[in-house]
């Protein structure tokens, strides 16, 4: 009975894809294959839409005070309670998602970036660009990664892109390393060296042969490396160098009230922790299946 019904429900599956469209099966496969996946995807994409939709989600200002209700439990009215100048949590964690997919979105973009720029140079050419650059970025490597954010938010001013900065900087020097092997790799196939036999710019063949090939790597770190840079603002903000008060921040939330208040009013550290750990774990969860799918390394272990 149990073989009939999985068999049936795997028929109905194929048959689903079959008359979807090829984006649409797609993500049909890809549920199948890697439902955790699945999950974090479609919880950073709801994420992406409370972020770009909290004017109209949240229910009061973030930054509005209401001395009358401070310190409230969780009730209809506020549904995740006040902190201690009465400032709704929900709306507080609304926004705060904004600025924390934000910063993420933002040091994740620039930092590769600059991780793909750094590592292509140093994989493809090699010699002392390749030694000069892997010297640097082994002295970077060396320091602690918050330590090295907070010595540089301690010389910036507290600010969205003196952070993004920052954060941007720490990525690209721990993601040049895994660009760079992906670029070694492809330059020894044979279509480069033909390439450069029949006298191809570099730059078309950086342009039309190596960066096309590392994307999938690039892509994969990229999307892990979401997860990592959230958890670091809301580190920094939680030791008070991320975004200045009144912004709302979750890292921020923490420190703050959630720390001073955490015994009379748990609400005010339990929502925004749980919101954060949630948030950090599946958009993991998407990077690794996304890093099964595209890494062709694993898809040959796994003899697909």
């Amino acid at each position: 009975m149990i073989t009939n019904t999985t068999e049936t429900l795997s028929e109905g599956t194929l048959n689903l894809q079959r008359g979807a469209s090829p984006l649409t099966a797609r993500w049909l496969q890809f549920m199948k294959t890697k439902p955790l996946g699945a999950f974090g995807a479609t919880v950073l994409i709801v994420m992406v839409f409370v972020a770009a939709s909290a004017n109209v989600l949240a229910p009061f200002d973030p930054v509005e005070m209401h001395y009358s209700d401070t310190l409230r439990a969780p009730s209809a009215k506020y549904l995740l309670g006040t902190d201690n100048f009465g400032r709704d949590v929900l709306s507080r964690i609304i926004y705060g998602a904004r600025i924390s997919l934000y910063i993420g979105l933002g040091a994740v973009i620039s930092g590769t970036l600059l991780a793909t720029a750094l590592g292509v140079f140093s994989g493809y050419f090699g010699g002392i660009v390749d030694l000069l650059i892997q010297r640097v970025v082994d002295a970077f490597m060396a320091i602690p990664g918050l330590v090295l954010l907070l010595a540089m938010m301690s010389v910036l001013e507290p600010g969205v892109m003196n952070l993004i900065y920052a954060l941007a900087i720490r990525l690209a020097f721990a993601n040049t390393r895994i660009v760079r092997s992906a670029v070694v790799s492809v330059r020894q196939n044979q279509y480069v060296e033909s390439a450069r036999a029949i006298g191809t710019q570099t730059w078309r063949i950086l342009l039309f042969h190596i960066f096309p090939n590392v994307t999938a790597p690039i892509i994969v770190v990229a999307t892990i490396s979401l997860g990592g840079t959230i958890f670091a603002e809301a580190s920094l903000s939680f030791l008070g160098f991320g975004i200045p008060p009144p912004t709302p921040t979750w890292g921020s939330m923490l420190s703050r009230t959630g720390i001073s208040y955490m015994i009379i009013a748990p609400w005010t550290a339990i929502a925004p922790g749980l919101v954060l750990s949630v948030a950090i774990f599946c958009i993991n969860m998407f990077g690794d299946a996304l890093r099964d799918i595209l890494d062709p390394r694993l898809r040959i272990r796994q003899g697909k």
